[in-house]
C-alpha cells in the first residue's frame, strides 16, 4: 500500500542550530492509519509535523505524498495537497480569528482552496459543524461566546470541512480540561472511524495516543527510537528511552 505522506531520511537542520533537529528520519503513513507522535520536548516531533504539513522543506531527505516527492514550488500539486491535508493545533483559543463569524472561520477553507461558494459552502459548514456536534445556530456566532472545548470543535469543524484525507494535529487536546480531553479523543477517533481519515497526531500524553493511534513513533533527538503498534511500543517497549517515557508518566498511589 502506498504511503499517504513519507518522511524518507529526512533530515532539517534550523539556522544557526547547533545541531540538526531531525537526522535520518524514517517514517510512512499509511491511508486510514491514526498514528501517534511522541517524546519529551526538543524531540523533533513538531518539526516532523512542519515538514508533513509541507510548511517547510528537509535540509536532506524528502518528503512524499501519495509516493511522489512533494514539490512545494508547484501550485498543482500543492493546491491539491492542501486539500488533502488540513491540520487543527493546540490552542484553541489563539487559533480562531476573534473577528470572525464561526461560519466565515470554518467556511475559509472552502473559499481559499476553491471547494465551494454560496449556498452550497453554506451547506458545507453546517455539515461540518453538525459532524462535531455544534449547535445549528453556532456559524452566527463569535468564538468569544464559546467554551475552550467548543472552540477546538470549532478547529476541527474548519479542517473537515474540505474533506480532507489526512488530520495532522498538534497537540490538540492539552490545552483542554480532562473531561473535554476526552470528548475532543472520542470525537476525533469517531470522525476517522466515519470518512476513513488518516490522523498524524504530536502528543506528550501518552494516554491520549493510546486511545486513539494505532501505531506509535517515539522520537528522541531528531531520530525514530521505535515505532510500531501502539500497544506493542507502549505495552512492551523495545529501547531504554521509551521505557523511561513510560516510567516518568504520573500514577496515583494504591
Amino acid at each position: 500500500m502506498t504511503a499517504v505522506l513519507e518522511l524518507r531520511d529526512a533530515g532539517f537542520r534550523y539556522r544557526r542550530a547547533a545541531a540538526p533537529a531531525l537526522d535520518g528520519v524514517a517514517l510512512a503513513v499509511e491511508p486510514g492509519r491514526s498514528v501517534g507522535l511522541v517524546g519529551e520536548s526538543g524531540a523533533g516531533k513538531t518539526t516532523v509535523l512542519s515538514l508533513l504539513l509541507g510548511l517547510a522543506s528537509p535540509t536532506s531527505g524528502a518528503v512524499l505524498f501519495d509516493g511522489a516527492p512533494l514539490d512545494r514550488r508547484d501550485r498543482t500539486v500543492m493546491r491539491e495537497f492542501r486539500r488533502s491535508v488540513q491540520t487543527v493545533f493546540q490552542d484553541p483559543y489563539s487559533s480562531l480569528d476573534p473577528r470572525q463569524s464561526v461560519g466565515r472561520i470554518v467556511g475559509e477553507p472552502l473559499a481559499s482552496l476553491r471547494i465551494a461558494s454560496g449556498a452550497d459552502a453554506r451547506e458545507r459548514v453546517a455539515e461540518a459543524l453538525r459532524a462535531v456536534a455544534l449547535p445549528a445556530d453556532a456559524a452566527d456566532r463569535y468564538p468569544h461566546e464559546f467554551s475552550g472545548g467548543q472552540r477546538q470543535r470549532i478547529a476541527i469543524a474548519r479542517a473537515i470541512v474540505s474533506r480532507p484525507r489526512v488530520l495532522l494535529a498538534d497537540e490538540p487536546v492539552s490545552a483542554l480540561d480532562v473531561t473535554t480531553r476526552i470528548q475532543i479523543i472520542e470525537l476525533l477517533g469517531r470522525l476517522a472511524a466515519a470518512e476513513g481519515m488518516t490522523i498524524v497526531m504530536v502528543s506528550h500524553d501518552l494516554s491520549v495516543v493510546a486511545s486513539l493511534c494505532e501505531q506509535t513513533v517515539v522520537l528522541q533527538g531528531g531520530w525514530v527510537v521505535e515505532q510500531g503498534r501502539t500497544a506493542d511500543v507502549l505495552g512492551s517497549p523495545t529501547d531504554p528511552y521509551t521505557r523511561r517515557l513510560l516510567a516518568s508518566v504520573p500514577r496515583l498511589p494504591a
